[in-house]
């Protein structure tokens, strides 16, 4: 997969370090040239100098070919601006942005990205928004049998019940985040776009659940 991020701030330099840890390819996009040092001597991904929102600065990084799109400079208007660029313009449909206002998350996230404050920012809030089949556990009883975890879902699921998602994986909803905001949902409670689904289930039925979930809801005809 091919991955785009615009600032390579500390937080930049670090997301894209493990991306490329990871395995895929990744494009980092900076005004200052200076800034790519943060990647270390390690990093062979590319660098492109120039102002994250500007299309053909995007297309250079290669944003056309993208599977997901990161704006963690260190302006809010530049990085929504970038992120509804990149997915308005380019069609790329992965694609967080990184805030430094929480009280403008909820705006953001009416415009369909998907945004993390920088009060609650992790590595793994942001990789769990960006990798492909990237659930990462929130939680694991001390056992280690079961989990809860943000799991992907794909967009034919739009519309669907989470009783459903319940049934298809074989999991239960512990919760459900919208807009920023978490509340525990009901039997006719409705999938949305940019909602996050947190399940919990046996950790040996993660991979069985992301399958179920990566594919269409099951037909009921």
């Amino acid at each position: 997969m091919h991955f785009v991020i615009m600032g390579c701030g500390r937080v930049g330099a670090s997301l894209a370090r493990a991306i490329e840890r990871a395995g895929h390819e990744v494009a980092v996009v900076d005004q200052d040239e200076g800034a790519f040092r943060r990647l270390g001597t390690s990093f062979e991904g590319r660098t492109v100098t120039g102002v994250g929102f500007d299309r053909d600065t995007l297309r250079a990084a290669g944003i056309e070919n993208a599977y997901a799109f990161a704006a963690v400079s260190s302006g809010d208007n530049s990085n929504i601006l970038a992120a509804r660029v990149a997915r308005e313009k380019f069609g790329v449909e992965n694609v967080v942005a990184r805030i430094y206002d929480p009280g403008r998350a909820e705006i953001y996230q009416r415009l369909g990205i998907p945004t993390v404050a920088t009060v609650k920012w992790t590595s793994d809030q942001m990789l769990r928004r960006l990798l492909p089949q990237g659930h990462v556990p929130e939680f694991t009883d001390p056992s280690g049998h079961v989990v809860i975890a943000e799991m992907p879902v794909s967009a034919p699921w739009i519309g669907h019940r989470v009783s459903e998602i319940e049934q298809a994986t074989g999991g239960r909803l512990a919760y459900l985040t919208r807009l920023g905001d978490g509340f525990l949902p009901g039997a006719d409670t409705v999938y949305q776009e940019g909602d996050l689904i947190h399940l919990a289930l046996r950790r040996d039925d993660l991979a069985t659940a992301e399958r179920a979930l990566d594919a269409p809801p099951p037909s009921t005809h």
